[in-house]
């Protein structure tokens, strides 16, 4: 049995990280069986820190992989899953790189749209603290909103200002909608590992249930929101 530990269902969306719904949404396009464990405690239990990570159990023992992309890859080589068999070596190398961009690039936007943005953070904040007693809502949702603000600078995004970081975030969207243009898929007409990222991300966009500048830019892309409609109808209805 495979177990899926995540954050669980927050903001419209099966998980706020867009890195857990990557996995899940591997998960089942390739109709693998598993559980979700989802509660914040999961994050001091991940051998990296961070969510998600998976345990597979089998007769005699258990295996736990961390990080997204390790995770898939463990899984398709450990249950030869085919999701990616009809992509050419060109189309793999280019689906790694895109992959690549969606996590260290349009990630880092959503994470400033979410714990920067004042508009949004009065949501961010009611949606992961509000259930918390009033004496840690006084100060704990501000120390880790400064503490992401530190990792922004220090990752370098955080260093723009909001519009530029609005036109970067627009970059990433405009290109994912040219290269997914009228195909189902990013490549074609049957889905493949990098459909799970995309969805992974633009889900947090277009799917979550506040708005803010950067889902509003995220939603002027017609064949996005499309496609983010037909993976939920297909893997998640």
């Amino acid at each position: 049995m495979i177990n899926l530990y995540g954050f669980g269902a927050n903001l419209g969306v099966t998980d706020p990280s867009p890195f857990v719904v990557k996995v899940e949404t591997f998960l089942k396009m390739a109709n693998l069986p598993y559980q979700r464990i989802d509660r914040g405690s999961n994050l001091k239990k991940s051998p990296k820190g961070k969510l998600p990570f998976i345990s597979i159990k089998d007769a005699s023992q258990e295996q736990v992989v961390a990080d997204s992309q390790h995770i898939i890859e463990q899984l398709t080589k450990k249950y030869q899953v085919s999701l990616d068999d009809h992509l050419s070596a060109e189309q793999k190398a280019q689906a790694y790189l895109m992959t690549k961009s969606l996590d260290e690039n349009l990630y880092w936007c959503l994470v400033y749209s979410r714990w920067v943005q004042q508009d949004t953070w009065p949501n961010i904040r009611q949606a992961f603290f509000g259930k918390f007693p009033v004496y840690i809502q006084w100060f704990v949702p501000n120390l880790v909103r400064k503490s992401v603000i530190k990792t922004l600078n220090g990752q370098g995004l955080g260093r723009h200002s909001e519009n530029e970081i609005l036109a970067i975030t627009d970059k990433s969207l405009q290109a994912l909608s040219q290269l997914l243009g009228e195909k189902d898929y990013f490549f074609g007409q049957q889905v493949c590992s990098f459909d799970a990222a995309a969805y992974g991300l633009l889900c947090q966009f277009l799917s979550v249930n506040y708005q803010d500048k950067f889902n509003q830019k995220a939603k002027s892309y017609a064949n996005l929101i499309q496609y983010c409609q037909r993976i939920e109808q297909q893997y998640f209805s």
